[in-house]
């Protein structure tokens, strides 16, 4: 038990009795903008995209003033629009509501779902970092959020992270819950394959893509996805 887990450790047998549910939607690519965004990076994007099926672009930079930000973001949220990618800003409900981005994902000191939905309107998607904490998944869901999102899985130089969930916890979130969960951390090609029999709605992946040629690193997601651009 931890404290921002009360319910306790997970049974890790309840995943070797699993089964994804073929019900539920095909896991899709959920791509994490890298902190550099600038340059040439809106036709690495654009490659990135039309290189197979995405469903959503985070854009996530850090120590940048929203003016700044915006800029950045603007040409990659035109480049999500015209090929129908969710545009969604990390951590900032404002520069969300600044830019009319379709949603924004928060930390958990970033604010509530609940205010996210007062400024940005129902329509807006909201997801929330939850660790590897089923408490903080289920208080999530209870505020409205449209997704949530457990890591890391994998080691990661993304960014510095203190949580390591089982892949466990997505098939009981799987189980329990049709709020759309999504798996974070260190993921590749070569290791996702596991998360997405474990249940998880969307992978997001930042480094696995961009620290080399992001069209064949989408490409490989797809196929272990096993779907294809229409």
């Amino acid at each position: 038990m931890t404290e921002d887990d009360p319910l306790g450790p997970l049974d890790p047998d309840f995943a070797l009795q699993f089964r994804r549910d073929d019900r539920r939607p095909a896991c899709q690519l959920y791509l994490i903008s890298p902190l550099e965004t600038g340059g040439g990076f809106p036709d690495r994007l654009a490659r990135a995209l039309d290189a197979g099926p995405v469903a959503a672009f985070q854009f996530r930079v850090k120590d940048v003033d929203q003016h700044a930000a915006a800029a950045l973001a603007e040409p990659l949220q035109r480049i999500c629009a015209d090929r129908d990618v969710a545009f969604i800003v990390n951590d900032s409900i404002a520069l969300a509501k600044r830019l009319g981005a379709d949603g924004v994902h928060l930390g958990q000191e970033d604010g509530d779902p609940r205010e996210a939905r007062d400024v940005l309107g129902p329509q807006a998607q909201m997801g929330v970092t939850c660790h590897d904490s089923r408490h903080l998944a289920m208080e999530a869901g209870e505020a409205g959020a449209d997704y949530v999102a457990f890591g890391a899985f994998y080691p990661t130089a993304t960014k510095t992270v203190k949580h390591h969930p089982e892949p466990v916890i997505l098939s009981w979130w799987a189980t329990m819950f049709e709020v759309p969960c999504v798996a974070i951390g260190g993921i590749t090609p070569a290791n996702a394959a596991p998360l997405v029999a474990a249940g998880a709605d969307f992978l997001a992946v930042s480094g696995a893509v961009w620290d080399g040629d992001e069209a064949a690193a989408v490409r490989a997601f797809a196929e272990v996805l096993g779907v294809r651009r229409a």
